[in-house]
């Protein structure tokens, strides 16, 4: 292995400040992951030239693949930045080659590495993310949820919202307003349970509206890109057939 890691850093002071490349060279040691490469720069950021630099500023929380915060561009695909090996990154690309960290596209940069995902919080406030259960009272052991249920929504709910179906979709994009997959799934997961399915309805008036379901273009790159190999397409095409049918029956009953 080399003595060296070479990382490519693309950075950005604020958020509408023009963004910069800047290049690191830190010392290798085994089992290091992206985030523990950026620790060490922050620790002493010292440029390739030779120049001290402000520290590079990037998000991070759980360092468990489980929070979806420390998600960034790495060598072109949003990845999780505490799973990222750097040892598997050298055996993709050569450890001759210099890693490169971006910030994810698809989001507003606040600074460097780290973004506003805040958008993604609000298209779940659009198709009412959420179980409505009201009151302090006791209100026992709750609806059975069939273990087949269980089985196919469990998936659903290890979404942590970190950004990499977004970032990986193309009809996100500055001209749409395309609520993306996560949102989607999600939709199916709390329409599945038995309370949620109380407000099914809202949900899926949700995916009719501007940026809904219909702006999905099935180009699947959400699947291949998923941290927690959520099958998004193929709840995405559920819920497609879920809206066409209520989309129908509101049809015929308007008449």
């Amino acid at each position: 292995m080399p003595a060296y890691i070479h990382l490519k850093i693309k950075r950005q002071n604020e958020p509408n400040a023009k963004p910069y490349w800047q290049e690191f060279k830190i010392p290798y040691n085994p089992n290091m992951n992206v985030v523990s490469a950026l620790m060490v720069i922050r620790q002493n950021p010292v440029e390739i030239s030779g120049k001290v630099v402000d520290p590079v500023v990037w998000e991070c929380n759980c360092l468990e693949e489980v929070c979806g915060a420390c998600t960034m561009l790495i060598n072109g695909m949003p990845r999780q930045a505490c799973s990222a090996l750097i040892d598997n990154i050298f055996k993709e690309k050569g450890s001759e080659k210099p890693i490169i960290l971006e910030p994810l596209s698809k989001f507003p940069t606040i600074r460097d590495l780290m973004v506003d995902r805040k958008v993604m919080f609000d298209n779940l406030k659009k198709v009412k993310a959420w179980i409505p259960v009201d009151g302090t009272w006791d209100y026992g052991s709750g609806l059975r949820i069939s273990e087949e249920t269980q089985q196919l929504v469990y998936p659903i709910s290890r979404c942590m919202t970190c950004g990499a179906c977004m970032e990986a979709c193309p009809n996100v994009n500055k001209k749409s307003k395309f609520i993306g997959p996560s949102s989607i799934a999600q939709v199916r997961l709390l329409n599945a349970h038995p309370i949620g399915a109380m407000h099914k309805k809202m949900r899926l008036k949700a995916l009719i509206q501007k940026g809904g379901i219909h702006e999905c273009g099935n180009a699947q790159n959400c699947k291949r890109v998923c941290p927690k190999n959520i099958n998004l397409t193929r709840h995405i095409a559920y819920m497609n057939r879920e809206v066409n049918s209520y989309a129908l029956r509101q049809f015929l009953e308007e008449d």
